[in-house]
């Protein structure tokens, strides 16, 4: 039984961009990944997987991959303080892709860790 390749048209790309790595999700509306990659599955290793270079590399693969499945629009997520964040961006601005959305869902803590103990003289 052949699987066969479902068509779609409008999704959302969801980047985390971590100190160490880009990881780039293609997903549907509904959530379901079509297609991922990251910086090591374009072909990096070690500390050159977290160079911009390798998320430009990744990002065009990823892109590459979606657009065989018919993705003509999308939302853009972007989580994570990484040197991926920029650089993917400028890939998505080549691509012939309507960007109808671009957020920034980085976890912000509100209160943070638990302070130190106060020093006692």
């Amino acid at each position: 039984m052949k699987k066969e390749n479902k068509k779609v048209t409008n999704g959302r790309l969801y980047i985390t961009a971590t100190f160490n790595n880009t990881l780039i999700n293609v997903t549907d509306n509904n959530g379901n990944t079509i297609c991922w990659g990251t910086t090591g599955t374009a072909g990096f290793k070690g500390s050159r997987k977290s160079t911009p270079f390798a998320a430009t590399t990744a990002a065009e693969k990823v892109i590459q991959k979606a657009k065989n499945y018919g993705l003509k629009e999308i939302e853009v997520y972007i989580k994570g303080p990484g040197p991926g964040r920029d650089a993917v961006l400028r890939v998505l601005r080549g691509a012939d892709l309507k960007i109808s959305l671009i957020a920034d869902v980085t976890p912000i803590p509100h209160n943070g860790p638990r302070a130190k103990k106060r020093r006692r003289v």
